[in-house]
């Protein structure tokens, strides 16, 4: 196996025992980045020199008998958490030349435990899109089948997982971000619950729905990160002050008795639900059934809102979080406009992309005066009746299974005219952020064509553990996740 290849568990096990050093880790995964970035596209920015300077530092702990299970281990992060010193552009023309001046709660967190940042994944622009298209920087590819998307919004991160061009990645969530890819590109994405894990630091898109987390080559790997970046964090106002489990102590094979899981009986009525995605989940179901958890079949009966709910809400929160980009204090601007409100225009016409432009529009007129309470207070309403469907089916069971995407990974072009089918693409994941609900996207199976599928498993807030315990005992018994892409 080649160093790139390994996972935290088990680049940190040989760290440890000093078979190799995390420079040599960290070189060889700047030349699998070098080998492939061409074809792949996953980083906006990579941070050769900084990765070898952390990584001498991370040996140098490791000497002296100070290292975590993060110490030393190469990661990406999604371009638009803050990193001090290290350009930070949301994957937008707008922040092109932004180099934050403080690091956000989870970097610093990261750099706390010796961690290494090897470069700033690609993304959709301001994370508003389910393909990597709506990048302002280029277009990502998926290492299954380079003619086709790796799924948005953190696409660079769970491409780049995929491709071995970093040992794990973090990624964000606001109506399946980190899920979405984490399927179409055959790895394990994790969406903790709303306010687990602090959003200091966040470019915010949707403050009441954006969540950090973990996308990674193996459910251990995603329980290890989850360990480093969950908790109390007094920056972030809507950070939850609970403790924090030991997210590897529900790692066993001792099987799921006790377990109830539920399956939606609305989501077998979905349109567009791909035969092959349908059947790799129904086998999922069964092989979770067989080592021991009862299945049972839920309602979710405000599901057919999902869609609208969140089209209303997210734009709304966009319109409002990026109203600060207005060419005045920071981020581009259009010099040769001398008029306040030509160069406002000018400036958010230029540096905004087509989608994000939408989203603004769509979000404004959700918020303009006459149109509030019919537009984003109804949605307000319906959200609140998704999060009680939520509680009502979480009384009779411990997680909710689910296919995480409608269909496998789609052609690159093939619906980026087409902003409601696109939209589409998030039905399954889109009610775990409207719900504050955490999910994890496990492989469970490949297309016809030998694109990965993703099984969804959502749980009650809070109870990550439940989550990693169902996917880490139906991974161990399956072969999924052991397959690789052959670039």
């Amino acid at each position: 196996m080649k160093l790139y290849e390994l996972t935290i568990e088990e680049a940190h096990k040989l760290l440890k025992e000093k078979e190799i050093s995390s420079q040599e880790l960290t070189q060889a995964v700047l030349d699998r980045i070098s080998a492939v970035e061409e074809k792949v596209g996953a980083y906006v920015t990579v941070a050769d020199e900084l990765a070898m300077d952390q990584a001498r530092l991370a040996d140098k702990a490791i000497s002296e008998g100070n290292i975590s299970p993060l110490t030393g281990i190469p990661l990406a992060i999604k371009d638009l958490m803050c990193t001090k010193g290290l350009r930070t552009t949301c994957a937008s023309e707008i922040l092109e030349n932004f180099v934050p001046p403080y690091d956000a709660t989870v970097i610093k967190k990261l750099k706390k435990l010796d961690a290494v940042i090897v470069g700033k994944t690609n993304m959709d622009e301001f994370a508003m899109g389910s393909s990597n298209e709506h990048s302002g920087m280029k277009i990502t590819h998926n290492p299954w089948d380079l003619t086709c998307i790796p799924g948005g919004s953190s696409g660079g991160s769970a491409a780049a997982v995929a491709a071995d061009m970093c040992i794990s990645s973090l990624g964000s969530d606001t109506g399946g971000s980190i899920r979405q890819p984490a399927s179409h590109c055959g790895v394990v994405g994790l969406k903790p619950t709303y306010g687990r894990v602090s959003r200091f630091g966040l470019v915010a898109f949707a403050s009441s729905l954006d969540q950090i987390g973990p996308v990674t080559k193996s459910v251990t790997d995603a329980a290890v990160m989850m360990n480093a970046i969950a908790g109390y964090d007094a920056a972030d106002s809507t950070s939850v002050p609970k403790e924090t489990p030991d997210y590897t102590s529900v790692l066993n094979k001792d099987g799921l008795n006790g377990l109830t899981v539920g399956i939606p009986r609305e989501y077998s009525e979905v349109e567009g639900l791909d035969p092959d995605v349908s059947a790799a989940v129904k086998d999922a179901i069964k092989k979770i059934q067989e080592m021991g958890a009862e299945c049972i079949e839920v309602s979710l009966p405000h599901s057919k809102y999902v869609v609208a709910v969140y089209y209303v809400i997210a734009p709304s929160e966009a319109s409002s979080n990026l109203a600060r980009y207005d060419g005045v204090k920071y981020g581009f601007r259009d010099k040769d406009k001398s008029e306040l409100t030509d160069m406002y225009r000018s400036t958010r016409s230029g540096g905004f992309g087509p989608e994000v432009q939408r989203r603004i529009i769509i979000g404004t007129y959700c918020l303009s005066a006459g149109y509030y309470d019919a537009y984003y207070g109804k949605a307000s309403q319906v959200r609140t009746l998704i999060m009680e469907d939520f509680n009502k089916a979480f009384e009779k069971c411990d997680a909710i299974l689910s296919p995480t995407a409608p269909t496998p990974a789609f052609p690159i072009g093939e619906k980026v005219d087409d902003p409601l089918t696109m939209y589409l693409s998030d039905i399954f994941t889109l009610s775990a952020n409207l719900a504050g609900i955490p999910g994890i996207s496990v492989p469970c199976g490949f297309s016809a064509h030998g694109l990965p599928i993703g099984l969804q498993i959502t749980g009650k807030h809070f109870n990550e553990e439940a989550l990693l315990r169902i996917a880490y005992n139906f991974e161990q018994a399956t072969d999924f996740h052991k397959k690789k892409p052959s670039l």
